[in-house]
């Protein structure tokens, strides 16, 4: 851009631009000076000392003009360090170490993350696998039992007996509970101290005769009239039916606790209730009642009965007991069934009601195996509540039908008529629907709120998503389009 100068001393074009112009600061020569003294900054190694620049610049110049023109230099000059080195490049070195931070700190943020969701998904599948094993574990108890029962009537033909000797084991809850404490526990109680603090479930007194005479003692018969009567109905009916006819006890739970302690009326329970009863009359209509099959329905009705009203009446005078306090109870109805029921297998023994001769020729194996496995499902039963879900135990429960269902079936040769596998099939689809929430019309109106509202959310983002695109389509087109709302 450099020319040869002018006749009126203006050397260049931006010389004759700024004379025209007028600017205040202009003199003749201004774009070559300005040119030199930049020239000569870019021209200084970093580092260096440039003697000659400082020596070069001692022209006569106006303030202004010397302001100007030293600008420059000086905004590049402060971009370096007293070492030579560009500030500039340091602040880049420092963002690309302040980005690698936080590029780690994400990484590192983000592998946590991934650590947390793993550990939760191991936990979720942990409880899910524990759930399963309570399920799986009082659903086989209770049919383990069940056919035990039947194996021992093969050849010893005595339920009260198998009933007392039976119940004898409950005293041994306890003392498992109180092992379980000791394996656990932080702070380890005595025995003694243990067995006070459990006994609180009588009252703030704890344990007395009196207590023990007036709370156990229904207790005791209930307990004993439940399963006695149970397996007097294993005597005429299949396990399955037998099973399937207990499930009731749900039914008559609910009916009691309306009546007695003023529960809240549900519609579902009731249609449960009434389909109970329905399977019931179904139950005995397939032998068309006579013979031992409308016996055997009454058996099974009255052990549901029973256990439904010992239910109730723990709930009402004993109110909600944790696991230690049901192990404290649950012993002292062994206690009390050692002591004051153990009359009556001797007097039916001498009667000949429930004769066995030989001593010899008692199936103990069978009677053991009955025992323990009436034990286990007692235990798992008040285990599952305090660690679980009760619900879980009442799916383990109903799901002994199947399971006695299939070893019938397999074991026995059992041929099922298509009336009691339909009334089977109420009855259990009766026992599901007393498991039902108090609150469940109002979750299923949430959960429908939610979907309905989810799905509006869903339609709103497609609507905008197609809005969006079709704007996009119309730019490109060269006109713009307004959805309307």
């Amino acid at each position: 851009m450099d020319g040869k100068a002018a006749p009126n001393g203006v050397a260049t074009i931006e010389d004759r631009i700024l004379r025209i112009t007028g600017y205040y600061g202009y003199y003749p020569g201004y774009s070559s000076q300005k040119s030199a003294s930049r020239s000569s900054v870019i021209q200084c190694k970093p580092g260096g000392n440039c003697p000659s620049r400082h020596r070069g610049m001692t022209r006569q110049l106006s303030p202004l003009s010397v302001a100007e023109d030293s600008a420059a230099p000086i905004l590049e000059l402060q971009n370096r360090s007293p070492s030579g080195i560009c500030r500039h490049s340091r602040v880049e070195r420092q963002s690309r170490s302040e980005e690698g931070t936080q590029t780690h700190t994400e990484s590192s943020s983000q592998e946590a993350e991934g650590q947390t969701r793993c550990q939760s998904c191991t936990s979720t599948f942990l409880k899910l696998i524990w759930r399963f094993l309570i399920i799986l574990s009082v659903s086989s108890s209770w049919v383990g039992t069940t056919q035990f029962v039947k194996n021992t009537y093969e050849t010893f033909d005595c339920p009260f007996f198998v009933t007392w000797f039976s119940t004898n084991w409950n005293i041994m809850v306890f003392p498992i509970y109180y092992s379980g404490h000791l394996a656990t526990a932080q702070e380890k109680q005595s025995p003694i101290r243990k067995f006070r603090e459990c006994s609180r479930i009588f009252g703030e007194d704890g344990l007395t005769l009196k207590l023990f005479l007036k709370r156990t003692a229904p207790f005791s018969i209930l307990w004993t009239l439940t399963n006695y009567l149970y397996l007097l109905a294993l005597k005429k009916l299949t396990a399955t039916d037998v099973s399937a006819l207990f499930c009731c006890n749900k039914a008559f739970v609910f009916l009691l606790s309306w009546i007695v302690l003023k529960d809240r009326f549900m519609g579902a329970r009731i249609v449960a209730a009434i389909m109970a009863i329905t399977g019931i009359v179904m139950m005995a209509y397939a032998d068309g009642f006579q013979g031992d099959s409308i016996i055997g329905v009454a058996y099974a009705v009255g052990s549901a009965s029973t256990s439904a009203l010992y239910k109730v009446l723990f709930k009402m005078f004993l109110g909600s007991a944790n696991f230690g306090e049901a192990a404290h109870f649950v012993s002292t109805l062994g206690f009390f069934n050692l002591i004051f029921i153990s009359v009556t297998p001797i007097i039916l023994y001498f009667t000949k009601v429930e004769y066995w001769s030989p001593f010899s020729a008692v199936p103990w194996g069978y009677l053991c195996g009955v025992a323990g496995l009436w034990l286990a499902f007692n235990i798992l039963v008040n285990v599952g509540v305090v660690l679980t879900y009760p619900i879980l135990i009442s799916i383990g429960t109903v799901l002994s039908v199947p399971g006695n269902a299939a070893v019938d079936l397999l074991k026995h040769k059992m041929i099922f008529s298509v009336v009691r596998l339909g009334a089977t099939i109420i009855i259990c689809i009766g026992f599901l629907l007393m498991l039902l929430p108090e609150e469940w019309d109002e979750i299923t109106l949430r959960f429908i709120n939610s979907l309905k509202e989810k799905k509006s959310e869903d339609h709103a983002d497609d609507i905008t998503d197609s809005s969006v695109h079709t704007r996009s389509r119309s730019r490109a087109n060269g006109t713009v389009s307004i959805p309307l709302a």
